[in-house]
């Protein structure tokens, strides 16, 4: 029996990805960068629940770019994770008044919704 699929050559599934790719990069760097600055706070402990989750969107968000970008058909299940962190990251860095927390919930939100629009592409 014939599969009957579309075939995606690797270049235009890249060229699909692209704008995808550079949210997640974005939202990667926001995180690390964020993780940083909260390190350097004056009272860190309080920061200890934005530093953990921007790690792990970071690392997240880092794995995810890496299978859009090799084609991975195992892709399209790390979005629903990476929508899922980065919505926790953005709330949690939401709650804190510092510049780079402000920057790092835009970032996760941008990401967040980007991941759920790709989503919502490959379902139709």
């Amino acid at each position: 029996m014939e599969h009957q699929h579309q075939t995606v050559s690797h270049s235009s599934s890249l060229s699909l990805h692209e704008m995808l790719i550079e949210k997640l990069l974005k939202c990667m760097q926001a995180c690390e960068q964020c993780a940083t600055a909260c390190l350097q706070e004056t009272e860190v402990t309080p920061m200890a629940k934005c530093i953990a989750l921007d790690r792990d969107c970071a690392d997240i968000c880092a794995l995810t770019a890496r299978l859009l970008m090799r084609n991975s058909e195992v892709a399209h299940n790390m979005l629903t994770l990476c929508e899922t962190i980065c919505r926790h990251c953005a709330e949690e860095c939401g709650s804190h008044e510092h510049e780079h927390c402000t920057v790092c919930a835009a970032a996760c939100n941008a990401c967040a919704e980007a991941c759920n629009e790709h989503l919502q592409l490959a379902t139709v």
